[in-house]
């Protein structure tokens, strides 16, 4: 018999691994509880773009993604947000739940790239691909008790 849970691309630093950019991770146990019930495939669109842990921290700016540093670092974003989609269709996956406020995975609210801590309206390049691809895309503060609540659009 085949195994009916459905797969959903999740921020690998949601599931403990230490790769946002400060070289940590954020670790949420809502997020960890979806295991029982759903096949969950651990991404980082940053790693997978080709970007070190730790890193600079990063925040876009129009259609640019900007280190601290000032360096345009927006090549890495574009194929980390590549990367993440073609995992998306070898799994099958329909939603993902993504770090929230990332300049990749963010959705709907980011960073405004003062790095003054402002939020704007917006999504992260991976977040806003996958959207694009027709992927449901929420962020971690949507899973409450190991289900994940769907957005209203």
């Amino acid at each position: 018999m085949k195994d009916q849970k459905e797969t959903i691309l999740v921020s690998a630093c949601l599931l403990g691994a230490n790769c946002r950019y400060d070289g940590n991770n954020g670790k949420n146990e809502d997020v960890l509880a979806l295991l029982d019930q759903y096949h969950l495939v651990p991404v980082c669109p940053e790693q997978l773009g080709g970007m070190q842990t730790p890193r600079p921290p990063a925040e876009r700016r129009g259609e640019s993604v900007i280190n601290q540093s000032g360096e345009d670092v927006t090549a890495f974003f574009v194929k980390g947000a590549d990367e993440t989609l073609k995992l998306a269709e070898i799994y099958g996956c329909k939603r993902a739940i993504l770090k929230e406020r990332s300049p990749s995975c963010g959705r709907g609210m980011i960073y405004d790239g003062t790095f003054s801590g402002k939020k704007i309206p917006g999504s992260g390049v991976t977040a806003a691909l996958l959207e694009e691809n027709g992927i449901e895309v929420t962020g971690e503060s949507s899973i409450k008790s190991g289900t994940v609540r769907r957005d209203s659009r």
